[in-house]
This record gives structure tokens, sequence and C-alpha cells, in this order.
């Protein structure tokens, strides 16, 4: 099967990665695959290349850019695809757009993320009026799905939900020896309980409320530290840190946060990494406060890192943490429900390691980049609705 997959770029981000880890397996299972930049190619089109999968990019920019749509009309017709599997709203329309006359048996699109509150925009118009030449709507969990089919811009008809997976041998579950080479490499002494997050330095990831409540647990724990019952798990907490992996446009702010709630020394913005498997198996616990998502990818390597996890009841989380037994869910930008739940984790060891277990099964009954590519085969099977 030759099968297509245009995006915007492929730049670092869950979407991107999971664009390619799906066509790597697609490729290894000996489908012809490329992939189709809108934008600039990015920094994960070498990991495409180095699994057998050619990247191409058309360069848009800003506004209509006929030109883009000429390169992109070039790449896909001459790949001849039997699937165009697209990514997200604008990478759609450009193909559909760029395909007009062009032979294709099956035309998917995948929405990663919840889409904005409301669907009167251009982009939302345009987005409909691609649909409709559109064998499937791809939503990456079922909060999105029932969003996009409440907004009118995917037919009940047409509307599928395909949870994202990952590949389950990159992350390694939680252990000492990683949590020790993690602070050996912060400097940090002792062997403080360690927080944890990856994603986009950004707004919507919403890294403040995270800094601010992490501030509120350490002033809780502080305040017990002269009690003579004090416990190695109270030690831990009082001398807790937050690592923070990632990079964006907020990184100016978060410094000045950390700054101005005396978390020097104590949170830390680690940049861009590559090396977040490692990362993940030095923490104790993982935290994510998005006031938006669809299905966070990072929620599902946490999982399978076997972390327990503190995450904002927004999007698709609730379908990959489960309150009170693979963690913990909280409202968006929540401060202190946020530092009680920090505290609630911490404090319990036993109940912190059960937690992380069990997210560690769901992760590999449900997260495993062979689950998705298994149904994504199957729609690519499937007639039209």
């Amino acid at each position: 099967m030759r099968i297509v997959h245009v995006v915007e770029s492929l730049d670092m981000g869950g979407a991107e990665q999971m664009v390619v880890t799906l066509a790597r397996m697609q490729r290894a299972h000996g489908h012809d695959v490329s992939v189709v930049c809108l934008f600039n190619e990015g920094v994960l089109a070498e990991e495409a290349r180095a699994a057998g999968v050619p990247v191409d990019a058309c360069g848009k920019r800003p506004g209509l850019d006929l030109r883009a749509v000429r390169r992109m009309r070039r790449f896909i017709a001459g790949a001849r695809p039997d699937v165009l599997h697209s990514h997200n709203p604008v990478p759609h329309y450009y193909a559909i757009a760029a395909t007009r006359g062009v032979r294709i048996g099956r035309v998917l699109n995948t929405r990663h993320g919840m889409g904005s509150s409301g669907a009167t925009g251009r982009r939302d118009f345009l987005f409909r009026l691609a649909m409709r030449a559109t064998d499937w709507g791809v939503a990456v969990c079922e909060a999105a799905r029932q969003r996009f089919l409440t907004q009118g811009l995917m037919s009940a008809e047409r509307a599928v939900t395909v949870r994202n997976g990952i590949d389950l041998t990159r992350i390694r579950p939680r252990s000492d020896d990683a949590h020790a080479r993690l602070l050996a490499g912060l400097a940090v002494q002792g062997s403080p309980f360690v927080f944890g997050s990856v994603g986009r330095l950004n707004v919507l990831k919403d890294q403040v409320t995270m800094l601010r409540a992490f501030a509120a647990f350490c002033a809780d724990a502080a305040a017990d530290a002269a009690s003579a019952s004090a416990s190695a798990a109270d030690a831990a907490m009082r001398a807790a840190i937050l690592v923070i992996a990632g990079e964006g446009e907020m990184r100016p702010l978060l410094e000045r946060e950390i700054a101005g709630l005396g978390l020097t020394g104590r949170a830390f913005l680690l940049g861009q990494r590559r090396d977040v498997p490692d990362i993940l198996a030095g923490l104790d616990a993982f935290v994510l406060s998005s006031r938006t998502e669809g299905y966070s990818l990072a929620l599902v390597e946490a999982s399978a890192a076997g972390l327990p996890i503190i995450a904002t009841d927004v999007g698709g989380n609730r379908e990959i943490v489960q309150d009170d037994v693979t963690g913990a869910l909280v409202p968006a930008g929540d401060v202190p429900r946020m530092a009680q739940a920090m505290r609630a984790i911490a404090a319990a060891p036993d109940r912190c390691a059960a937690l992380g277990r069990a997210g560690r099964d769901w992760a590999l009954r449900e997260g495993a980049v062979e689950t998705m590519f298994a149904r994504y085969e199957a729609l690519y099977a499937r007639g039209p609705a």
C-alpha cells in the first residue's frame, strides 16, 4: 500500500512524533510511506528518513500560497498514494486543494487536538469544505470526536476515534538508578521527591499554574519540618524538586515566575531534550497543567514509565488518567487542588507506586503504537461511510 502523510512540519511535538512513529511502523510492515510537510521539514525529518520514509517540504509562505499548493500536488501525485492521510486542519484543506483530480483510493484526516471552542473561523469553514472530499475524519479521543460532531466539523457517519500510541520499547520504567542520574545532572544533593513535566512552554500548557502549585506544596512541606514524627517521605517532600522539559515562548515568563516564587534551585527548566525517556525514568511523579488537551502522548509516555500522574481534567486526559487509580485529575488553573494532589502522592510512597503500576498496565494494553497501527490499517481498508 502506498501511503502519504501530510503535516504542517516535523518539528518536535506530540502529533509530529506520532506521525513519524506510525510511518516508521507502516514502513516496517512493507508499505511505501512518505511524508509531505506544508511548511518546513522540522527536526524529526531525519528520524523519518533514517527509517526509510522520504520527507518533502512545500515551504508555505504566509497567506494563500499557490506555489505551495503546486509543490504539494507534485509530491503527492508523484507518490500515487492509495491512502492520503493528513494531520490537522490546514494541511488537510491544502492537501484536498492540491489533489483535485488526482486519483486516490482513500482520504483520511486526523485532528490531534480539541479544536477551538467555537467553529466560525475561516479555517473551520475551509476544513468543512475539505471534509466533503474525505472518507474518514479521525479524532484522537472520544471527547474531541464529540466536540467535532457538535460543531459540525465532522459527520457522525464518517467520524471515528483512533487514540494515538507510542513506541513502548523507547520507554523504560522508573528506576532508582535513573533517579540518581537525573539528580546528578542537576547537581542536586540527597534523594528528593522529583515531580516532572514534558511539553511546550506555552500559555495553553499553563506551566505557571504548575509552578505556583509546586510553590504551595513546598510551603506546606516546610511547615511540617519541625514535626518530631517526620518520616523519610517527609524529608523527601521537604527537598522536592520540579523539572520541566520543553521549550517555547513562555520561557522568559516562567524564569521570572521561578525567581519570584523563590523556587531557584528547586524548579528547573531543562529546555528541549531528546532524552525524554531517561528523564521520565528518573521522576517520581508526572504533572500536566494544560488548559486544553486532545490526547496527550506525554501522559501516555508517563504512564508507560510507571509514574503516578497529576493532570488537569480537560480534553482526553480522563481517557488516560483514572482518578485515584493511576493518578489524580484536578480542575485546570486550580493551584490549591494541584498542590493538594502533589502532597497526597508524595506523602504516600506505597500509594505512589501502586498508581504507577496501574498506569503502566494501562499503557501496555492501550498505549502501544501497535494498537494504533492496527486500527488505522483497518480504517484504510474500509470503504467510505
